[in-house]
């Protein structure tokens, strides 16, 4: 069974930076690529940001390309989500995902395994 939780959402201003952790065991970040995604009231999910299995490549929504890193943390098992240059847009529920295999993805039906989710919240 795959456990993932979230954690490091909050309240921070425009222009400020968070930084999301998804804890996952060792053995769910070797055998998963994993994947972050949002959900803001009354909208579809979207995709954030992906990373391969073991640290494998990386893909960004273009909304967030260049203000959003993902990352692991190999020390911890966790994949981290650092934001910054935050917008009142960005604010949403941001979920973690697993997918099985060696590269993440965009697509929220390929993955296997979700957490509950962290709030963050943008203020203007």
């Amino acid at each position: 069974q795959v456990q993932l939780v979230e954690s490091g959402g909050g309240l921070v201003q425009a222009g400020g930076s968070l930084r999301l952790s998804c804890a996952a065991s060792r053995r769910t970040r070797s055998n998963y690529a994993m994947g972050w995604f949002r959900q803001a009231p009354g909208k579809e999910r979207e995709f954030v940001a992906a990373i391969g299995r073991n640290d494998g490549p990386t893909y960004y929504a273009d909304s967030v390309k260049g203000r959003f890193t993902v990352s692991g943390d190999n020390a911890k098992s966790a994949v981290l989500l650092q934001m910054a240059s935050l917008k009142p847009e960005d604010t949403a529920v941001y979920y973690c995902a697993a997918k099985f295999g060696f590269v993440g993805s965009r697509r929220s039906d390929d993955y296997d395994y979700w957490g509950r989710g962290t709030q963050v919240t943008v203020s203007s």
